[in-house]
């Protein structure tokens, strides 16, 4: 693939996409964390097929979601 026809993200997408990962350390949960941070590197890369980035921001999110409702529900 020619360099610019490379999809690019712009400066305020990166901190969006990123949103799973954050969400997920303030849930302190190691299991949470690593799937997270998947979701938010594989969304940054999909990051020019708006489509498949946005499911794995969706799924990311879900995660960091669960993991956070489990920590403030424990207390």
């Amino acid at each position: 693939m020619p360099r610019d026809r490379l999809p690019k993200m712009d400066v305020l997408q990166i901190p969006i996409a990123s949103m799973p990962f954050l969400l997920a350390l303030t849930s302190r949960t190691g299991k949470a964390i690593v799937p997270c941070l998947l979701a938010s590197i594989v969304t940054v890369l999909l990051g020019g097929e708006p489509r498949q980035a946005v499911v794995a921001w969706c799924i990311g999110m879900l995660i960091a979601a669960v993991a956070l409702r489990e920590r403030l529900r424990t207390g």
